[in-house]
């Protein structure tokens, strides 16, 4: 465990516990922890260690509100594995060419492009407020696992950021769920592509595994009530929450490509 103060401590696991909620409720929660990491962590410590870490906190969180979820929301929980099977394969795949090049130009794009999602879901105030009633074909899902998992699951080893997010709007959008239910499928999916980002860097030893374990404990309580609260408040509470978190990732990614 690195050597930081009592005070850092508790602030790095309030962020867990907050970032766990959000992440549970419309995914996105790593704009929260991951900074937090890295201006918690000691000055000096590689960026891949506040990533690991990040990494082993964020899927027990994750697993929890995947498993509240599915006790609790109409999930397909075998959909949900092949679609993550998929992102899983693109993350690795995106993480091989994020070795070699800089993912500064990618960000204007994603920017532009949930700019387009947020106002879309302004607009339609109907998007994901009840799921639909047709039986979803076979066309779509594998649109699903396609655009849901290769696709975002390369985003996420390529640049990383609302890749939660990313997936709620894909699965409402692709297979008509509902937001609630387009959620819980996005943790297990997130599972997935989590412990495949986890693997790889605890083979390379960049994971404070003691610190991790007590942040884990936050993060796995606010993932718990963030599901809860998702499937109390239902879908309309969920695409409140969802806005705020693409606005405030379209002003993340602002931020580091023109400030920091």
């Amino acid at each position: 465990m690195p050597d930081i103060s009592l005070t850092i401590v508790v602030v790095l696991c309030l962020a867990s516990l907050a970032a766990g909620w959000i992440d549970a409720v419309v995914g996105g929660g790593g704009l929260l922890l991951l900074p937090a990491m890295l201006l918690g962590l000691p000055g000096g410590t590689p960026a891949a260690y506040a990533l690991g870490t990040n990494k082993a906190v964020a899927i027990v969180g994750t697993t929890g509100a995947a498993v509240t979820y599915a006790r609790k929301a109409p999930v397909d929980v075998r959909l949900a594995v092949r679609i993550g099977l998929a992102a899983l394969a693109g993350s690795t795949a995106g993480a091989f060419v994020a070795a070699g090049m800089s993912t500064d130009v990618l960000k204007p794009v994603v920017m532009v492009v949930l700019l387009g999602v947020g106002t879309f879901v302004m607009l339609r105030p109907a998007f994901g407020t009840a799921p639909s009633t047709e039986p979803v074909s076979a066309r779509r899902v594998l649109a699903a696992i396609g655009l849901a998992g290769l696709g975002i699951g390369f985003y996420d080893g390529l640049i990383g950021p609302g890749t939660g997010t990313f997936l709620v709007l894909a699965l409402t959008a692709l297979l008509h769920f509902d937001l609630v239910t387009a959620s819980a499928t996005a943790k297990i999916v997130n599972c997935c592509t989590n412990a495949g980002a986890l693997a790889t860097f605890a083979w390379k030893g960049t994971v404070y595994w003691q610190l991790a374990a007590l942040m884990a404990v936050f993060n796995l309580v606010g993932g718990m009530v963030g599901a809860r609260t998702a499937l109390k408040k239902g879908s309309g509470f969920v695409r409140v929450v969802l806005l705020t978190v693409v606005f405030a990732l379209v002003a993340n990614l602002a931020y580091q490509q023109w400030i920091a």
